[in-house]
């Protein structure tokens, strides 16, 4: 099988999809800026930051795929465009120059700002990005489209691993103990591990799917009553109860009670924002798999220690 060129191999999506692709036998060749002492198999690692450009040339050379899911999350315009934008062009140079024939790339909706959101396809209402991280991740989306690349948008990502979607709705319902606007707003998510296979499925098998913009999460998006009925099901918090709370009321309610996670934060997971993701999982072959919902008791002993850990 052709060497696979990865990048984020140690983040959260990032070793997830590299035990995908080494569980279906690929050999992964992967760029982190601290090399781990043990290598599993099937993958060797090398040193290199896409923010300097150290290492992009070795990482390609003699790979047919590219994966590309190293990005800036959070920092100021700086830090975001050096690995965002800069990091992604050089990185598609270097592919491109060294005959990797097919490109996956990892971005998000939140490129499209705000929102509410409800069913939208691809780019049906124009992005409109927030914060430096989803500016420069949508300005480097252009460098990987114009390499030939698959982009993804996935949604909200839960699962072992996840240090933002569980943690921030624990918060939120300890600061908004009402139902957000009754529970009923509806939110594009996907599990990591489904989130992997994806990619996998792309990388190394979707030979005939076109090149472009994809919504990436599960095809069928979750009630946030439901998000949180399940999650205190597993104990991981107190779902809210009583009436159903308008969302200027939540907002005052969020206002009065300080903590971590902001009101636009708050705004995407208590407010519409899913994204038909169809298909990309047709074009791919591959089964969306049974929901994020029933993937939360796979990773309850994880969040347990996370949340423990945090609070």
């Amino acid at each position: 099988m052709n060497t696979v060129a990865l990048t984020g191999a140690t983040g959260f999506i990032g070793s997830g999809v590299l035990a995908a692709l080494t569980a279906r036998g690929a050999r992964v060749r992967a760029l982190a800026r601290r090399v781990p002492e043990t290598a599993g198999p099937g993958t060797t690692w090398v040193p290199g930051d896409l923010a300097d450009g150290t290492g992009l040339a070795e990482l390609c050379e003699g790979a047919a795929v590219l994966v590309h899911l190293a990005s800036r999350v959070s920092g100021g315009a700086e830090e975001c465009e050096a690995a965002n934008v800069r990091g992604t062009a050089a990185l598609m140079a270097a592919a491109t120059r060294a005959g990797v024939h097919r490109i996956v790339h990892l971005s998000t909706t939140a490129v499209y700002g705000e929102g509410p959101h409800a069913g939208i396809g691809v780019d049906e209402v124009p992005p409109a990005p927030l914060s430096e991280a989803s500016r420069t991740r949508l300005l480097g989306e252009r460098h990987a489209l114009d390499a030939g690349a698959h982009v993804l948008r996935p949604g909200l990502v839960t699962g072992t691993g996840d240090r933002w979607v569980v943690p921030a709705m624990a918060e939120l319902v300890r600061r908004v103990p009402v139902r957000w606007a009754g529970g009923e707003a509806r939110l594009s998510v996907v599990d990591r591990t489904d989130l992997a296979r994806l990619v996998t499925a792309l990388a190394l098998d979707a030979h005939g799917a076109p090149a472009g913009v994809h919504h990436a999460s599960h095809p069928d998006p979750v009630r946030v009553g439901d998000l949180l009925a399940a999650l205190a099901s597993l104990g991981l918090l107190t779902a809210p109860d009583g009436p159903a709370v308008p969302w200027e009321e939540c907002r005052r309610l969020l206002a009065a009670a300080p903590g971590r996670v902001s009101e636009r934060q708050f705004s995407l997971v208590a407010r519409d924002h899913w994204y038909r993701s169809g298909a990309v999982w047709r074009l791919a072959a591959c089964p969306p798999g049974p929901g994020p919902l029933a993937r939360l008791p796979e990773a309850a002993g994880w969040y347990r220690t996370a949340l423990g850990g945090s609070g």
